[in-house]
Formats: structure tokens, C-alpha cells, sequence
């Protein structure tokens, strides 16, 4: 939403203006591109609407924000995390530290989700490890489902979830609930259409290859996961037959170096047909997905 003052006082213009010194001041390479970006972000708005818009008036509550996200951006936050919100297909979210920030590859499994259930109407759609609800929130606004159910272990990650849900009311075609417990332990009983989840799936001894922005400020709960990078997705591949209808997607997430691990677990698994591994963005093994067999 943008926050306007009175015509003649001070501008959008003159708050890039601002921040951009305000980085330089810091150090920090290409202070006018960031000035402008996080401005933009701010305001929720593309990142040329700045310039096109220099001289319209801005106030100093904008000023203030845009003077702190600048000065964290600098002290090596993620860019997300330092405005406090992320982009997610046709999504804004708000974003901390309490949750992961979304990624342009899960934007992708989305659409291979709904790629994958277009055919279909209704039904539920579980989302499992839903963080800031990215998932499940584009889901519940592009998707065909009655219902979206969104799991998290983490309850301050939940606060995040619930809170951008509240944000986006009556823009979602289906309703979004959250629950809070690990894995699929909260959706017993369901029968879901879907279960799509970007799990952790970076092993314990792989953290210190992670880059600084990540491992020093996203939850190691949402990263990491114990035998090998492995343990949450066979949890779930395990778990995952039981609480989907016949005919139903699993849609996974994986480390691109385990993609076929995955895929060899799916398929060992009776219930399940039409395993599939999917590329990324940049050409890596990213996606597996699988139906849940028809009942005899």
C-alpha cells in the first residue's frame, strides 16, 4: 500500500535518493540499484515504478522504513527478510527469519501442480513444512481445491502463514487452514487430492556449503534433516499413500544430488505409479512426482 504525503514535500524521488547514500555510506555495492529495489518492495510496486514515479510525493514513515530495511540489507541480511517481504508467483508475502524465503524453484513445483490437477475439481490439498504459506497460499488462489490445509512443526512459522492469510482474504478461491505438528501427523484422516511439500532436505554436514544468507539466517528446522538430507522426505513418502485419495499427486521438492534416490523410494513404494523426476529453472533434477494408484 503506498504511503503518500502532500505535494511539495518530500518525494519518492528524494527517498531513493536517500537510501542510495545511506548505502553508499555503508559500502554497499550498487547503493542506487538496491535504493531503488528496496523502495520498490516497500511499496510493493515494479521496480521501475520509482523512476517513473520520482516525483510523486512520499512522506517520512516511508522514509524511516525504507532508512531501516537499507541499513539491514547492509549489515548482510537476505533482501527479503531486510523489507519484510517476498514475491511468490502472484503473491506478496510477508517474510522474517521465523521462515524460509520462497524460491523461484517452488514456484515451479506449484505450477506442476496445478499442471497436474487441472482436470480434477475439489478435494484437499496438503501442504507440508508450509512456512509463510507460500505453497499453500497459491494453491488456495490458483488452484481447483475446496480446501487447502497448510502443516508446519514450527508455530511461530504458523504466525507467519496465518498472518499472510489474513492479508490475503477474499483473494483466495478456496479456503486455507493451518495446523501445527510435523509432517503429515496433523492431517490424519484426510484424504487429500494432493500433498505437495518442499521439505528440508539439506544434510547436517553439508550446512557449512551453504552460502552465509542462508545458513545464518534462515531456520535451520526448514534446511536441514538428518540421514543424509533424507530423513523428512522418506518420512513423507512413507506416510504419504495413506492420506491420499486414489489418484491422487504426491508432488516433492528434493536436493538435486538425492533426485533419483527419491524417485527410486517412490517407486518402490506398490502404491504408487507415473514416478517422475522434473527439472528446475536451471536444468537440475528438482521435482519428483507420483499418483497415488487407483483402488482395485
Amino acid at each position: 500500500m503506498l504511503v503518500l504525503g502532500r505535494p511539495g514535500s518530500l518525494t519518492v524521488g528524494a527517498v531513493v535518493r536517500q537510501a542510495a547514500d545511506e548505502l553508499a555510506r555503508l559500502e554497499v555495492p550498487e547503493g542506487p540499484v538496491a535504493a531503488r529495489e528496496i523502495v520498490a518492495a516497500l511499496l510493493d510496486v515494479g521496480r521501475h515504478w520509482t523512476v517513473l514515479h520520482a516525483q510523486d510525493p512520499a512522506d517520512l514513515m516511508l522514509l524511516s522504513r525504507v532508512l531501516q530495511a537499507a541499513r539491514r540489507y547492509a549489515g548482510g541480511m537476505p533482501f527479503q527478510y531486510a523489507v519484510g517481504r517476498a514475491s511468490f508467483r502472484r503473491l506478496t508475502l510477508e517474510v522474517d527469519e521465523r521462515v524460509l524465503i520462497p524460491r523461484p524453484e517452488t514456484e515451479l513445483l506449484v505450477e506442476l501442480v496445478l499442471e497436474r490437477s487441472r482436470d480434477a475439481r475439489g478435494g484437499v490439498a496438503v501442504d507440508v513444512g508450509t512456512g509463510s504459506g507460500a505453497i499453500a497460499l497459491a494453491l488456495a488462489q490458483e488452484g481447483t481445491f475446496d480446501r487447502v490445509i497448510g502443516v508446519d512443526v514450527s508455530e511461530d512459522a504458523l504466525a507467519v502463514a496465518r498472518y499472510n492469510a489474513a492479508l490475503l482474504a477474499g483473494r483466495l478461491a478456496a479456503p486455507v487452514e493451518f495446523r501445527q505438528g510435523s509432517l503429515l501427523g496433523p492431517v490424519a484422516g484426510v484424504r487429500a487430492r494432493a500433498i505437495v511439500s518442499n521439505p528440508p532436505y539439506i544434510a547436517y554436514d553439508e550446512a557449512a556449503e551453504l552460502p552465509a544468507s542462508v545458513r545464518d539466517w534462515e531456520p535451520a528446522t526448514a534446511l536441514l534433516s538428518g540421514e543424509g538430507g533424507l530423513a523428512a522426505t522418506r518420512a513423507l513418502v512413507r506416510g504419504a499413500a495413506a492420506h491420499l485419495a486414489p489418484g491422487g499427486l504426491l508432488a516433492l521438492e528434493v536436493d538435486a544430488r538425492r533426485a533419483s534416490l527419491v524417485a527410486e523410494m517412490v517407486a518402490a513404494d506398490a502404491a504408487f505409479a507415473d514416478v517422475s523426476v522434473r527439472l528446475d529453472l536451471a536444468g537440475r533434477e528438482r521435482f519428483v512426482l507420483a499418483r497415488r494408484r487407483e483402488s482395485p
